[in-house]
């Protein structure tokens, strides 16, 4: 998420109430989480096993609940006790909860040409390209992205929060969710099918490249990147984080795990799951998801094994 205008660590110390050690100079453009941090950007983190991680990144300040740690040369840390309320803190500021008043939000930006039928609902902030069609009961939350000539057909949602849990032992809700404030972002030519869920990103973008196609009952997890040209069929399931490069073609109910990446125009045979990166240009399938020609002589093999036991005792 992008703030409105820069934040000084100043501001920021005093909204916190934090305690404020490396640089005093720097201007914060924006909150991400680990995998999505840029220059400018600010990172929370309450667990040791991955201060050095966020200390390392691309990020330029990070929310810590500890000082006894190396600062890199430039950065900062705000030192509170629970890194993880502060950044929802930080959240709700920025982006607070709006009850909405109307089916479609009068800030809607919609280009010449699109269609938005009956009982479709828009949220705060969406732009909608041109020569778009968006069918009955289509949810689209807010600040949702759209390019031209994209199809959401009936029943979807385009935004949802994200599946994203802090979790703790040591409080009532183990459970406590990570507020999202990203986005999600269908570029040109897309279509997406009835009944899909695509979550928005955590604090970035959740992104579906330009031509590619979705059947129904497809989800699409948090801060997913989906390629250009891409084909995914029925109740296919992407988990969050994960990268999807161009040209990949996911068969009907393939599963995707999280914060991998399937290279460029593989292809995933229906009913596979995917539990680890995948190099693009080959077919796969079972689970593990394999090469899919190994696969079948395996699985020839398996169906042999009767009869050879059977022999073996004959012998």
């Amino acid at each position: 998420m992008k703030f409105p205008a820069p934040l000084s660590v100043e501001w920021l110390s005093g909204f916190l109430s934090a305690e404020t050690h490396g640089s005093i100079d720097l201007q914060l453009t924006g909150i991400n989480e680990i995998h999505r941090v840029e220059k400018g950007d600010l990172v929370f983190v309450d667990h040791p096993k991955y201060y050095a991680t966020c200390l390392n990144s691309a990020a330029s300040a990070i929310i810590i609940n500890t000082a006894n740690v190396d600062i890199p040369a430039g950065k900062t840390i705000f030192v509170v006790a629970d890194p993880f309320e502060a950044y929802l803190k930080i959240v709700q500021h920025f982006r607070p909860f709006s009850a909405a008043t109307q089916a479609i939000d009068p800030s809607l930006q919609a280009g010449e040409g699109t269609y938005i039928a009956p009982h479709v609902t828009i949220g705060k902030s969406v732009v909608i390209g041109k020569n778009c069609t968006i069918h009955p009961h289509v949810t689209i939350a807010d600040h949702t992205i759209i390019g031209d000539r994209v199809v959401v057909q009936a029943g979807t949602v385009i935004g949802s929060d994200a599946f994203y849990y802090n979790t703790k032992k040591n409080r009532d809700s183990w459970y406590k969710r990570m507020e999202s404030c990203g986005h999600v972002v269908l570029e040109n030519d897309v279509e997406i099918g009835a009944q899909c869920t695509i979550d928005r990103g955590v604090t970035a973008a959740t992104i579906i490249g330009a031509g590619t196609k979705m059947d129904n009952l497809v989800h699409i997890g948090h801060d997913v990147t989906v390629g250009r040209n891409c084909l995914f069929a029925a109740q296919v399931g992407v988990a969050g984080g994960t990268t999807i490069e161009d040209g990949v073609t996911l068969w009907g109910q393939v599963g995707v795990s999280k914060t991998l990446t399937i290279g460029a125009n593989a292809v995933v045979l229906a009913q596979s799951g995917v539990p680890s990166s995948l190099a693009g240009g080959k077919t796969y399938f079972g689970y593990p998801a394999e090469d899919a020609s190994l696969k079948r002589r395996e699985l020839v093999w398996i169906k042999r094994i009767p009869a050879l036991w059977k022999k073996v005792m004959e012998d």
